[in-house]
C-alpha cells in the first residue's frame, strides 16, 4: 500500500466485498479504502492476509475489517450482513465478488461441481443482494450492489459451462432485481472483467505460449490489471454512476468484440 493516498470521494460510505482478500477482490478492497469508504472484507479462507490488510489500510487513514464467511452459506451472509452492521450501523455499498470455477463442461460437470459453482456464483449472489437490499430499505437512502460478474455472463466459454450458467444468471438478476428494487432508490450493476492478472488465471500466466494466444486475441493487447477492475467499482460506487442501474459495464480490453477481419 506504500504510495497510496486518502480520498473523500466515498467519505461516511459502508462497504462489503465479499471474496475480499485475493484477486479482484482484494484491489477492490484496497480502492474503496482508499476513496475513503468504511471496508467489510469477507473471507473464506487465509485470515492472515486479511489481517495485513487491515494493517496496510489502517497506515494511511483508511478503515476496515474482516469477516470470515462462506457466501455459499446464508446463515454465514446474515451473518456478514449483521456483522457489518454493528460495526459501522449501515451498509450503503454491497460488491458480491467472490466466485468459484471448474473447468468443465456439460458431459462433465459432476452434480457437486455443479452445486459449488451455482451456490457461490449466484445463489450466494442472489441472497447478498436480498440480505443487503433488505438493510438498506430499512435504513433508508438507498445504496449501491456491485456484482462482479464476467464477460461470460453474455459470451459462452465451452468447457466452463457451470460457470457461464451462473453468470449469465447474474446478469437477468442485475436486470430484474433493479427495477424492483428502484422505488427504494437502490442500484444495481455488474462489472464484467475479461481475462485479469489474478492467481485465478496463473495457469494461464505461467504459459508463455497461452499467454501469447490469449494476448493476441485482445484487442488492447494485455490481461487487465485487478486494479482497472476496481476502479470501475469505485466509480459505480459513487454519485457519479448515480443514474446507472440494471445493466452490466465490461471491462474486457475488447475482447467479446475480437474478430479477425475476414
Amino acid at each position: 500500500m506504500e504510495g497510496k493516498t486518502f480520498s473523500h470521494l466515498l467519505q461516511g460510505k459502508v462497504a462489503i466485498v465479499t471474496g475480499g482478500n485475493s484477486g479482484i477482490g482484494k484491489a477492490i478492497v484496497e480502492y474503496l479504502a482508499e476513496l475513503g469508504a468504511q471496508v467489510v472484507i469477507d473471507y473464506r479462507s487465509h485470515p492472515e492476509t486479511t489481517e495485513e490488510m487491515e494493517r496496510e489500510i489502517g497506515s494511511y487513514g483508511g478503515c476496515s475489517f474482516g469477516v470470515q464467511a462462506d457466501v455459499s452459506k446464508l446463515d454465514d451472509l446474515q451473518r456478514l450482513i449483521d456483522s457489518a452492521v454493528a460495526q459501522y450501523g449501515r451498509i450503503d455499498v454491497m460488491v458480491n465478488n467472490a466466485g468459484v470455477e471448474t473447468r468443465t463442461s456439460v458431459l462433465d460437470t459432476t452434480p457437486e461441481q455443479y452445486d459449488k459453482v451455482l451456490n457461490v456464483n449466484l445463489r450466494g449472489v442472489f441472497f447478498a443482494t436480498q440480505y443487503a437490499a433488505k438493510q438498506m430499505i430499512a435504513q433508508g437512502g438507498g445504496g449501491r450492489i456491485i456484482n462482479i460478474s464476467s464477460v461470460h455472463e453474455d459470451w459462452p466459454m465451452p468447457g466452463n459451462t457451470a460457470y457461464c450458467l451462473a453468470k449469465g444468471g447474474v446478469r437477468m438478476l442485475t436486470r430484474t432485481a433493479a427495477l424492483e428494487l428502484a422505488p427504494h432508490g437502490i442500484n444495481i450493476v455488474n462489472v464484467g472483467p475479461g481475462a485479469v492478472a489474478t492467481p485465478i488465471n496463473d495457469s494461464t500466466m505461467n504459459d508463455p505460449e497461452l499467454m501469447a494466444k490469449l494476448n493476441a486475441a485482445i484487442p488492447m493487447g494485455r490481461m487487465a490489471r485487478p486494479e482497472e477492475i476496481a476502479k470501475v467499482v469505485g466509480f459505480l460506487a459513487s454519485d457519479a454512476a448515480s443514474y446507472i442501474t440494471a445493466t452490466t459495464i465490461f471491462a474486457d480490453g475488447g475482447i467479446m468484440h475480437s474478430s479477425p477481419g475476414l
